[in-house]
C-alpha cells in the first residue's frame, strides 16, 4: 500500500513538523491535539510552533493544498486514516518515576477509532518493550482488534533536534522496528512515501531493538557529558584548562570528548536514562546512574566556583541568564535553571532572572520565585550566570556596563563566551568557566 492517509497524534515541537513533512509529500494528514488553540491555528493555516525553521511556510502550504487539517477528536481522525503516528510526551516525575498518563490516554483515544488494516507507529521515546507489551494490549482492548492480525504496530524513534527538524529528517537514517515482519515492512513503505526521496531507512530486528536504539544513543551522550564534567573538575583542581586539553585530545580520530557545563536539560538527555534504569536489575547500568547524578550535581559545583570568587553568595544579587534548557529554544524542560535558582536561594542569594524568549509573566510563572528583570544593568548584579546563551545575548551583553553596575564575576556555565575571556577580564570582571 502506498496510498497513505495519516493521523499525527500530538502537534507539538516534533509532531507539527512531522505532519507538515508528510503533507509536503502529498499525503493527506489529520493532526490530533488536545489543545483547541493548537487545532484552531492549524485549521487557519498557521503553525502553533514558531521557532522551527521552515515550519510556518510548510504548514501554510499544506493547508492551502487541502492536505493538512486538525481536530481534538483523535478517534474521528484515526477512523479516516490507515496510518497513525503518535508523538506525545512521556516524562518522569520528581521522583524519576515514569509517567505514562499522556501516552496511555493517547493510545486509548487511538484505539477508539482504530480500523482493520491500520498501521500504528509510536515515535515517542519509550522504555524497551513498551510498544509490544503496553501499547499493543491497550489498542487491542479499546478496539476489539487483534495486533498482528487486524492491525499493524511498529516503533520508530524521533531523532531530530529542535530548530533543524526538516534537515535532520532528511539526513538521519530513519530507524524502524515492528512487532512482526508485516508491521515492519508496512512502516518502511510508509516512511519511503512520507520522507524525502533518498532519506536512509534502517530496519532493525524488532520494536524492542528500535526502542533501545534511541535510549542508547541519548544515554551515550549523558554518560559522555558526565565524563567530560568529571575530567573538567579534575583539570580545574590541577591547574589545567580542560577545554584546551579536550580540543587537543579530539584531534585524534578516536577521541570524542564532549563539552563540560553546569548541567544537562531538555526532554531527552536527562530523562531517557531513567527509562533504562527503571528496568535495570540491581547492579546493572551503574555507570548510567552515576553519570546522571554527576550531571545533576554540576549546577551546585558551578555555584561553588562562583562562591569561591565572591567569598559568599549570602546577600549577593545573582543574575541568571536564560530559563530555557538550551540556547535559542523557548522550552524549560529539566532546565539547569531549575537546579540553579533554588540552590542560589538556599545559599542566601537574591536571584534575578532574564530570558528574552519569554514574557515577564511566563518567567514569573516558571522562575521558581526569582525576580524577573528586563534591564540587565540597572539591577546591579554582583554576579551573572550564563545558563542559556541565546543569540540575543550576543547583542545585549556589554561587559563594561556590567562591571560599572557592580558586577564582579561571570560564571560561564556553557563555556559560551570563553573566546571573550580576555575582553571580559579587562573590564575588571572575573571570568569563571567550567574546567578552568
Amino acid at each position: 500500500m502506498t496510498d497513505f492517509t495519516v493521523t499525527v497524534v500530538g502537534l507539538g515541537k516534533i509532531g507539527m513538523p512531522l505532519a507538515a513533512q508528510y503533507a509536503s509529500r502529498g499525503l493527506m494528514v489529520h493532526g490530533a491535539d488536545v489543545n483547541p488553540e493548537v487545532v484552531a491555528l492549524v485549521n487557519a493555516g498557521k503553525s502553533p510552533v514558531i521557532e522551527e525553521a521552515g515550519l510556518e511556510e510548510a504548514v501554510a502550504k499544506a493547508h492551502k493544498a487541502g492536505l493538512l487539517d486538525a481536530t481534538s477528536d483523535t478517534a474521528a481522525a484515526v477512523r479516516q486514516s490507515n496510518v497513525v503516528v503518535l508523538v506525545v510526551p512521556l516524562m518522569v516525575d520528581k521522583e524519576k518515576r515514569i509517567d505514562y498518563r499522556i501516552v496511555d490516554s493517547a493510545a486509548a483515544d487511538v484505539a477508539q477509532g482504530l480500523q482493520p488494516g491500520t498501521l500504528v507507529i509510536f515515535e515517542t521515546t519509550l522504555p524497551v518493550g513498551t510498544t509490544r507489551n503496553r501499547i499493543g494490549p491497550m489498542l487491542e482492548q479499546g478496539s476489539g482488534l487483534k495486533v498482528g492480525r487486524d492491525f499493524l504496530l511498529a516503533f520508530s524513534p524521533e531523532r531530530v533536534y529542535s530548530g533543524r527538524i526538516f534537515a535532520d529528517l532528511r539526513n538521519y537514517p530513519k530507524i524502524v522496528g515492528g512487532i512482526d515482519e508485516a508491521s515492519a515492512a508496512r512502516a518502511v513503505d510508509f516512511y519511503h512515501a512520507a520522507l524525502d526521496e533518498g532519506t536512509p531507512i534502517k530496519l532493525v530486528a524488532n520494536a524492542e531493538t528500535a526502542e533501545f536504539v534511541k535510549l542508547a544513543e541519548t544515554t551515550y551522550r549523558d554518560v559522555n557529558i558526565a565524563l567530560a564534567n568529571e575530567f573538567a573538575r579534575f583539570a580545574a583542581a590541577n591547574g589545567i584548562d580542560a577545554l584546551d586539553a579536550f580540543d587537543a585530545a579530539n584531534t585524534q580520530p578516536y577521541s570524542h570528548i564532549h563539552k563540560p557545563g553546569i548541567g544537562v536539560g531538555g526532554h531527552c538527555i536527562p530523562v531517557y536514562p531513567y527509562f533504562l534504569l527503571d528496568a535495570a536489575a540491581e547492579g546493572e547500568l551503574d555507570l548510567v546512574r552515576r553519570s546522571r547524578a554527576l550531571n545533576d550535581s554540576m549546577a551546585a559545583y558551578g555555584l561553588d566556583l562562583l562562591e569561591h570568587e565572591l567569598g559568599s553568595l549570602q546577600g549577593k544579587r545573582v543574575l541568571v541568564l536564560g530559563l530555557s534548557y538550551r540556547e535559542n529554544v523557548k522550552e524549560d524542560a529539566f532546565s539547569t535553571a531549575h537546579l540553579l535558582i533554588p540552590e542560589l536561594q538556599r545559599r542566601g542569594a537574591t536571584v534575578l532572572l532574564n530570558d528574552p524568549l519569554w514574557s515577564a509573566e511566563e518567567l514569573a510563572r516558571h522562575g521558581n520565585g526569582a525576580e524577573v528583570v528586563e534591564d540587565l544593568y540597572n539591577v546591579h548584579p554582583d554576579a551573572v550566570i550564563i545558563q542559556a546563551y541565546h543569540q540575543q545575548y550576543t547583542k545585549l551583553l556589554d561587559w563594561s556596563r556590567l562591571a560599572e553596575a557592580g558586577c564582579k564575576a561571570i560564571l560561564d556555565g556553557r563555556n559560551a563566551v570563553r573566546g571573550q575571556q580576555q575582553a571580559i577580564e579587562m573590564t575588571g570582571l572575573r571570568y569563571v568557566g567550567v574546567g578552568q
